[in-house]
This record gives structure tokens, C-alpha cells and sequence, in this order.
């Protein structure tokens, strides 16, 4: 039994996940966001009783001895995991015991700011982090951060973690009804995304019970808000099936690749049987190629697959 590993989860964008939660007594969190699946709780900038570094690297080199063959060692919390003040001492030991699988870390970006957890970052294989917002205004009504927390200055810390970070930088839109499913504000995201130049966007909605009542938008929603992101390596997270796929010939493809790389779930979401087969057609003549994120494969225009970070 093991108090602070979890899983390993099958996630469809990471493959097998061994999860560490760094605050399995109580929620610890600088937000209170209204689609969180954990209770409301009072925002803190603390973990309160922090387990020791050597406790959790023991049950890790236990669980991956039991799990050999998890892809990812996932660092998160019961809240927000760069909170954990001995951070930086866990990261370096779990460096040593990873052997070949990634370090993945799940963050709100809200400490991004801070140089020393950049430095920290800097050393694990994929992170990830929020980015829900590019507005003070809806960032504070979704996000609920403590009063100290600014989304100009998150930005700022993403756009400079960006630019000393070799390893693949991924950032997450959710989307709530009624906030941040608007042109504009998809928009002004659209414009730090071009300044941070994430490796991967993903793009997703609530599908699990929120804190609070709120509610998710549907795929076809999700797909249309896609469009004003602009150039990026966009995955949407697909709720529900298409009400029709669609026939899209070979040159259709292409014109869809030019404007944007499609994620391989998106093409299953939307291509017929017959798109499909035009897809394969222009794999093999290799006019289109597939990398992969993450764990993600993307469907993109050769042109495109060396896309350098700025």
C-alpha cells in the first residue's frame, strides 16, 4: 500500500503514468478553480506536512520495481505541486531512479515566475502547465487564485522559461462555459501562445463533477475555439463522436495541414473511411508526415515537422 504513489493510470496522452501526489493529506493549492474535481478549499501558498524526500523516492523505487513498464513518473499533488518546498532535492533523485522512463510534472504555472523553479523545471522531460486565460479579468473569475497571483506575470514567466527550456513545454486550455469559450478571448491566447511557442496546446473541457457549478462546452465547440489559435500544435479532447465524418480529399488534407498540424485523434474524431485512406495515400507518398509530442502524434506538412523554438 503506498501513501504516495498512485496508479499507474493509462493516460491517453502520456501512455502509462506512475503518479506522486505531494499533498495527499489535504488540498494545497494558490487556486480554487471552478472546474476543479476536488473540494473548494481556502487558497494556500503552503503544503502543509510535506513528505519527506527520502519517503517518497523509496515508494517510487518500490512502485517502478513493481511497474516496470510505466512510461512517465508523473509529479503532482493534491493541489499544486511546485509548492512542495523540497522540489528541486526530489526532482534530482528521481533522475537517478527513472532509468528510462520521462519525468512529467502537472503545474498551474502559477509559480513560473519564480527563477529557482525554473530551474527546476528545466531539468524534467515534459512539463506541463495551465494556461486557461491571457486576461486578468477571466483568469480571475476561473482560476480563483490567491490575491498575489497575476496572469501578466505568468506570462512573463512562461515566455522566459521558454526560452532556457530544452524539453517539451506543454500547455493546457480548459474551457468553461460562459468565460473563456469567446472569440476574444481565445484570441488574446492566441497571442501568448505565439510569444511562449509551446511544443503541444491542449485544448479540453470539464469532464468530470467541478467544485463548482459550471459547465464544459461540447466537442464541436472546442473545434471551432481551435480555429483562433492560430499555427500550433493544437490536441482537442474529444467528449463525444462527430455527427458526421467527413470525405476530405487528398488536397483538402494538405490545405487543412497547411493552416495547422491535426493531432491523430483529431482525424479519427473527423475523417471518413475514405479520408482516411487519402491520409495514408499522402503518408506513404510523403508529402504528409507524423511527429510525435509527447506521446502524441501529430499529422503535419514536412515543412513544418522542424519547427525551431524562438
Amino acid at each position: 500500500m503506498y501513501k504516495y504513489i498512485f496508479g499507474p493510470v493509462a493516460s491517453r496522452r502520456f501512455g502509462l503514468s506512475l503518479g506522486i501526489d505531494l499533498s495527499p493529506e489535504s488540498k494545497s493549492c494558490n487556486f480554487d478553480c471552478l472546474y476543479c474535481e476536488l473540494k473548494p478549499a481556502k487558497v494556500t501558498d503552503r503544503i502543509d506536512n510535506p513528505p519527506a524526500v527520502k519517503d517518497v523516492l523509496s515508494e517510487v523505487e518500490k512502485a517502478l520495481h513493481e511497474y516496470p513498464d510505466v512510461d512517465v513518473i508523473t509529479i503532482t499533488a493534491n493541489g499544486e505541486p511546485t509548492l512542495y518546498p523540497e522540489l528541486d532535492r526530489l526532482v534530482e533523485g528521481l533522475k537517478e531512479l527513472k532509468g528510462d522512463k520521462k519525468l512529467l510534472i502537472l503545474s498551474n504555472a502559477s509559480t513560473i515566475i519564480n527563477p529557482k523553479v525554473q530551474q527546476v523545471l528545466k531539468k524534467i522531460d515534459i512539463v506541463k502547465l495551465s494556461l486557461d486565460c491571457a486576461t486578468e479579468k477571466c483568469f480571475k473569475k476561473i482560476d480563483r487564485p490567491l490575491k498575489s497571483v497575476h496572469i501578466e506575470e505568468i506570462i512573463e514567466g512562461l515566455i522566459s522559461f521558454r526560452k532556457n527550456f530544452s524539453h517539451e513545454l506543454i500547455l493546457e486550455i480548459l474551457v468553461v462555459a460562459g468565460i473563456n469559450d469567446k472569440e476574444e478571448e481565445m484570441r488574446a491566447l492566441a497571442k501568448v501562445l505565439d510569444r511562449i511557442n509551446p511544443d503541444r496546446v491542449d485544448l479540453g473541457t470539464i469532464d468530470r463533477p467541478p467544485a463548482y457549478d459550471v459547465k464544459g462546452v461540447s466537442t464541436e465547440t472546442l473545434k471551432d475555439l481551435s480555429h483562433y489559435l492560430g499555427h500550433h500544435n493544437i490536441s482537442i479532447m474529444h467528449k463525444e463522436a462527430p455527427h458526421q465524418k467527413v470525405d476530405f480529399s487528398e488536397e483538402e488534407i494538405l490545405a487543412t495541414l497547411r493552416r495547422r498540424p491535426q493531432s491523430e485523434s483529431d482525424a479519427a474524431y473527423l475523417f471518413s473511411k475514405k479520408a482516411q485512406e487519402n491520409l495514408e495515400n499522402l503518408l506513404h507518398q510523403k508529402r504528409v508526415i507524423v511527429k510525435n509530442i509527447a506521446g502524441v502524434r501529430f499529422y503535419a506538412l514536412p515543412d513544418n515537422s522542424e519547427k525551431r523554438k524562438k
